[in-house]
């Protein structure tokens, strides 16, 4: 191989690592299933994710509206919480949310990054989103754990493996 194809190859690589999506997969594999501190459930089941999501619970017990959140549809987060909670990939629940919002549902909003879900989950009355188990911080409160397999927990898991930059 000559080095102008080695010097093109290299340079295809680091072009297609700039403009590919910043998404990986999760880092812990574990999703933490987050609320704001001021959110009077302490825990949640994953029935009644699965019926928060699906937009067929509303409101909180303490009657305030529930806002749920959600990654972008290519995000592995995103497809990992769909398949194990809703038992679907996201590009599958278009037609039922095609349906809802012609009698005034609308789908999940959606946030940008992880980040943006903390940001939001935290400032926000209500919210509930979901984010890789290792970037829980103290700005929200985890209300159930959902490890790789599909079980979930309202107790963190004893072994969970961050990578920390």
């Amino acid at each position: 191989m000559t080095s102008m194809p080695k010097r093109a190859l290299v340079t295809f690589c680091l072009f297609a690592m700039a403009v590919m999506p910043r998404f990986v997969m999760a880092e812990s594999g574990t999703i933490a299933v987050i609320v704001s501190h001021n959110q009077a459930a302490r825990t949640l089941s994953a029935a009644d994710l699965s019926l928060i999501y699906w937009r067929k619970k509303l409101y909180w017990a303490d009657g305030k509206r529930i806002q749920p959140i959600n990654l972008p549809t290519d995000h592995p987060m995103r497809r990992q919480f769909s398949q194990q909670l809703l038992g679907s990939l996201p590009e599958t629940q278009a037609e039922y949310w095609n349906g809802l919002y012609y009698h005034g549902t609308s789908p999940p909003h959606v946030v940008a990054s992880q980040e943006a879900m903390l940001r939001f989950v935290a400032e926000t009355p209500g919210a509930i989103g979901y984010i890789d188990g290792c970037k829980a911080d103290s700005r929200v409160r985890v209300a159930l754990w959902i490890a790789p397999d599909g079980t979930s927990s309202n107790a963190p898991p004893l072994s969970q493996e961050c990578n920390t930059p």
